[in-house]
Formats: structure tokens, sequence, C-alpha cells
């Protein structure tokens, strides 16, 4: 039996538990601040109000965290991506630009947060190749925003589970439709996501690409080649996993490297036709009861609601 221990795939399968993303922030006594993108955090205990997270231990914000006697749990909402990349790549100050306020001990605040914890460190324990660092909950904000998720290697948000929605032949009718919501935009194209998806991500999956990996191929595929900052600019993956999709990428002889830009190799472009395959087969099963012209007002809305 190998004893060969593979930490990538590890950290694969462990990117199949889908967790929220938190800025964790702290300052010392000079004034320095300090704030990572981490999604280890989790509670611990409701007596005392207890909770934790892991920082690598090759951070540089490392000796900060450790002399500071409070830190702040900044828990990103589903709009603040770009918090999230800010705090996850080096940088001499990531809180330049950035607005903020100050928690106890001088712990940066983030605003339009989903939730703010400003904690009292209370303990930090040996975890491997990670300090674990718990937190005794001092006071808290509850923004009560919809929050960021992250799974296998993406960004992604809260959508209630098509279970949760769907009517059984034994119940009476649902009343989903009636009233107010019927009328409401916002309901509708959730619902409509939600029942796209149900059906259409297991497909995608059952290719033997993770969503991150798939995302990126189809990005790439009109492309020439993307560069670094043009892919975080495409896909909505943090800058360490789209590192590691193209790493996974280039693995399996989809991707390529050009002189600093991710390119499609031959395999790649195949792999990525038979997702685009999957796509359109997916969009004719449910948008074929639709007429063309149908279709083309429904497209036009859609682009300019993303526009803005």
């Amino acid at each position: 039996m190998s004893t060969s221990f593979d930490a990538r795939a590890f950290r694969r399968a462990l990117g199949n538990f889908a967790t929220g993303i938190t800025v964790i922030t702290a300052a010392d006594a000079s004034g320095r601040k300090v704030g990572v993108t981490a999604n280890s955090f989790n509670s611990v205990s409701l007596d005392p109000p207890l909770i934790l997270w892991s920082l690598d231990k090759r951070s540089s914000s490392h000796a900060v965290f450790e002399a500071a006697e409070h830190f702040a749990v900044n828990v990103l909402a589903a709009d603040q991506i770009d918090l999230s990349n800010t705090f996850a790549r080096p940088s001499e100050d990531r809180f330049a630009g950035i607005e903020h306020e100050e928690g106890e001990g001088g712990a940066p605040l983030l605003p339009d947060c989903a939730a703010r914890l400003r904690c009292q460190k209370y303990q930090q324990l040996d975890g491997g190749d990670h300090w674990i660092l718990i937190g005794k909950v001092l006071a808290f904000d509850d923004l009560g925003r919809s929050p960021l998720l992250y799974h296998q290697g993406a960004y992604s948000m809260v959508l209630p589970h098509t279970r949760m929605t769907r009517r059984s032949e034994e119940q009476p009718p649902s009343s989903h439709f009636q009233g107010r919501l019927q009328h409401n935009l916002y309901y509708l194209m959730t619902q409509a996501l939600r029942a796209y998806q149900a059906s259409y991500q297991p497909q995608q999956l059952a290719t033997g690409l993770r969503t991150s990996e798939a995302r990126m191929l189809m990005v790439l595929e009109h492309d020439a080649g993307l560069a670094l900052p043009e892919l975080l600019r495409e896909v909505a993956m943090p800058e360490r996993e789209i590192v590691e999709a193209v790493a996974n990428l280039s693995r399996k002889g989809l991707v390529s490297d050009d002189n600093g830009r991710v390119c499609l190799t031959d395999k790649g472009r195949d792999e990525t036709e038979g997702l685009w395959s999957l796509a359109q087969a997916q969009q004719e099963r449910v948008f074929g009861q639709f007429s063309d012209q149908q279709l083309e007002t429904f497209k036009t809305v859609l682009k300019a609601v993303i526009q803005g």
C-alpha cells in the first residue's frame, strides 16, 4: 500500500466543503494593520462565545496577530469578491484605499459585510503548518447581507436548495407564483437559476472537471490566451485558485503557457467543445419552447441588467 500523500489532491477534496469567506484583521501597538482572507473560520462555543480560524505559519502577518490582544472577523457579503482578492494576495499595504473603521485594539472593521465579530484573543494552538487562533467574541454586528461562499475553488453565493421549493404530487398546489411574487423579478430570476442549475451542474461535474476548471476552459475558449490579470477579471475565482486551476489543467494537458498567457492546447480545445456542447444541449432543453424573438428579447434584458 502506498504511503504517499497527495497534498494537492487533499486540498481539492477539502474544497468540496462549502464555506463562507472572511477577512481577519488586527493591529499592533505601533498601529500597523494586517488583514488576511480566510475560509477556515468556524464557531466553537456559545458559552463563552468562542470562534476560531487558522493562519499559515509562513504568513508575514502572524507577528501582528501574535502580538495583538484583539482581532476582528469580517464575514464578507456576496458582492465583496474584490475585498477577498485584495486580502488574499501579497501587498505592502492591503488597506491602501480600503475604507474601514477601528474596533477593539484597533482591529479594522470593513463596511457592508454580512457580519462582523470583534474578538479578544483567547488562545493560540499549534496546528501543523498553521496556527489555530481562538477568539472570544466581545461584540458583533449582524448586517443581514447574503454571504460570499467558496466551493470547489470558486466563489459562489447562497441559493435555497431546490428541494425546499419543489412540490410533490401529494402536496397541495404551490402558491409560489400567486399574489405579488409572480411580479417580483428578483424572485423569479433566482427560482429560474436554481431550476437551471439543478440539472446542468451534475452533467458538468460528470466530465471529471471541477467547477473552477470547467469555468476556466470556457472563458479561454475564444481567446488566443489570457494573462493572470485578465483571468482575474473574467472568472469569479480567487487568484490562488486560478493559479491552481491552471496548474491542474496544465497537468492534464488542457492548457499551456505562452509567455505568461494561458492558452488552450488541442486537447483542451476538444475538452472545451464538449463543455459547450453540454451547455448548448441544456439551453435547448430549457429554452427550446420559446421563439427566436422571445429569446432575443430575453437576452437583451439580461445584458442590460448585467451592465447596470
